[in-house]
């Protein structure tokens, strides 16, 4: 007898004579046995047959409740294209999703002030959405060329019963971010998140033809204008306001074609974690988000060579960009209360190629 898994078949078979009280007879066990067998062979069998047609179901069919991250948005290879600096969403194929029917909010920014650079498209127009179905008021700053995302917008945040600030401007001039914020706090009635989304991105095949004015114009949009604006705008903040900042995956695994861009969003990165230590203190909470290739006019405008834009996002393990709905939930993460022991982070969203 197997003390640990009860009789074997040799066992069994070792049993002869008459049975004892309390004891089946041979023939009664090998039948029953036999019966166990049978039973436990049709049932493992009937299982694999159901593991193979839930398989077969979860291949064909996506549960909306739990989409497949692979197939669930738009996969390259995209329409070539291309739009004069610095673009429009609305006229992007496909457009990209930033959560305008999608995206559900459920009051965790309640009562919440915010501004948002580069807020009528892309990432800046995710937060935007989120932030307002959350439950805060938000105003976006973005260049007048772009009035027709902005418009949008502005609309879907009123939608909400939420207050929507249109502040139009050029956030390469400091006077103008100076401005800006004191609009922004004039107009929403005070400040407490603040995100520094905008960015200018030039791909260039060599540093050779990068020109002085590109270098000036990608840092003074992407580095100098979050440095201005910060600044005006944390004498409004108080304990619990969050900062967060867009660096990119650039930040620490460069694009050979965007390596100004590229080192903007390694100062980005690196002015956060200083910034972080040196407002712990006042209670606000500085971080960062690092998207790797997502769908927006920035890639369209200039920012990807024409003839890879087709394939873009393609090389990431998920096989294609993300959408700005994708990171809006962790924007909102950074803004809320829920996050209150993060501060000096940079939150890596890249397709599975790793994080910083």
């Amino acid at each position: 007898m197997n003390p640990i898994n009860g009789p074997r078949d040799a066992d069994v078979k070792e049993v002869a004579g008459p049975a004892k009280h309390g004891e089946i007879e041979p023939s009664r066990r090998e039948m029953l046995l036999g019966m166990t067998g049978l039973a436990g062979t049709w049932g493992a069998s009937t299982l694999a047959g159901a593991t193979e047609e839930r398989s077969a179901s979860a291949s064909s069919t996506v549960n909306p409740g739990n989409p497949n991250p692979v197939t669930e948005f738009p996969r390259p290879p995209f329409p070539k294209q291309e739009q004069p600096w610095p673009g429009l969403q609305s006229k992007m194929t496909p457009r990209p999703d930033s959560g305008e029917t999608s995206y559900k909010g459920s009051g965790r920014l309640t009562g919440r002030k915010a501004l948002i650079t580069g807020g009528d498209s892309g990432i800046g127009r995710a937060a935007a959405i989120a932030f307002a179905r959350e439950g805060a008021d938000v105003a976006i700053n973005y260049l007048p060329a772009e009035e027709p995302d902005a418009r949008e917008v502005i609309d879907l945040i009123r939608k909400e019963g939420r207050k929507g600030v249109a502040l139009p401007g050029d956030i390469r001039d400091e006077s103008f971010c100076n401005k800006l914020v004191a609009d922004a706090v004039s107009q929403l009635g005070g400040l407490d998140i603040l995100v520094n989304n905008a960015a200018r991105q030039g791909a260039q095949p060599s540093i050779l033809k990068i020109s002085t004015e590109q270098f000036d114009s990608v840092f003074k949009t992407n580095v100098y204008a979050m440095f201005w604006i910060t600044k005006a705008a944390l004498p409004h903040m108080t304990a619990g306001s969050a900062i967060i900042n867009t660096a990119s995956v650039n930040a620490y695994d460069p694009g050979e074609y965007i390596v100004d861009y590229a080192a903007t969003k390694g100062a980005i990165a690196i002015f956060t974690k200083g910034l972080a230590k040196q407002l712990a203190k006042q209670g606000i909470r500085v971080n960062a988000v690092a998207p790797g290739p997502f769908w927006t006019p920035l890639q369209v405008s200039g920012g990807q060579p024409p003839d890879k834009l087709p394939e873009f996002g393609a090389d990431t393990p998920l096989g294609r960009p993300g959408q700005p709905v994708e990171l809006a939930p962790i924007y909102v993460l950074l803004a809320s209360r829920e996050s209150s022991y993060s501060t000096g982070q940079v939150f890596g969203a890249v397709g599975g190629r790793g994080g910083p």
